[in-house]
C-alpha cells in the first residue's frame, strides 16, 4: 500500500511492507508513552487508523476480460486453457561435465579505447 500525506509544502510518501501471506499484518503498534517521547523531542507524529474491509465489501478480482484492449481481441484469449503443451524432443542441449566449476573471469572494466590500447601493447 502507498499512503501520501500532505506536510507543509511537501507530500510525504509511506510505502507499506508487502506480505505474501494472506491476512498477515506487518504493522507495529507504538505505545502512547513512546509517542509522547517523540513529541517531547520535537518530532512530527502522524496518527493512522487502519482497518480491514469485510470479505463481502472487497471488490471482485480483475479478470482478463475486464481489460479494455482485450475487449477488441476476445478471440485471442480463450476462456479455458486447453492444458499443458505436449512433450517435445530436445533440439539443443549443452553437455555438462559433472563436478565442473563455473569459469571464473574478471569483470570487464576497461573502456573500448583502453582495451584496444592494451591489446596493441600486449602484441
Amino acid at each position: 500500500k502507498l499512503v501520501r500525506v500532505p506536510f507543509g509544502n511537501e507530500t510525504l510518501v509511506f510505502r507499506g511492507a508487502e506480505s505474501y501471506i494472506e491476512r498477515e499484518s506487518r504493522l507495529t503498534v507504538t505505545p502512547c508513552s513512546k509517542v509522547q517521547e517523540y513529541r517531547a523531542k520535537g518530532c512530527h507524529v502522524f496518527l493512522a487508523q487502519i482497518s480491514i474491509a469485510p470479505e463481502d465489501d472487497k471488490p471482485e478480482r480483475k479478470q482478463v476480460k475486464d481489460v479494455p484492449i482485450v475487449q477488441d481481441f476476445l478471440g485471442v484469449f480463450p476462456e479455458n486453457l486447453p492444458g499443458l503443451l505436449p512433450a517435445r524432443s530436445v533440439e539443443f542441449q549443452i553437455d555438462l561435465i559433472p563436478g565442473a566449476a563455473p569459469v571464473a573471469r574478471a569483470p570487464y572494466r576497461l573502456a573500448p579505447s583502453e582495451m584496444k590500447e592494451l591489446s596493441e601493447q600486449l602484441q
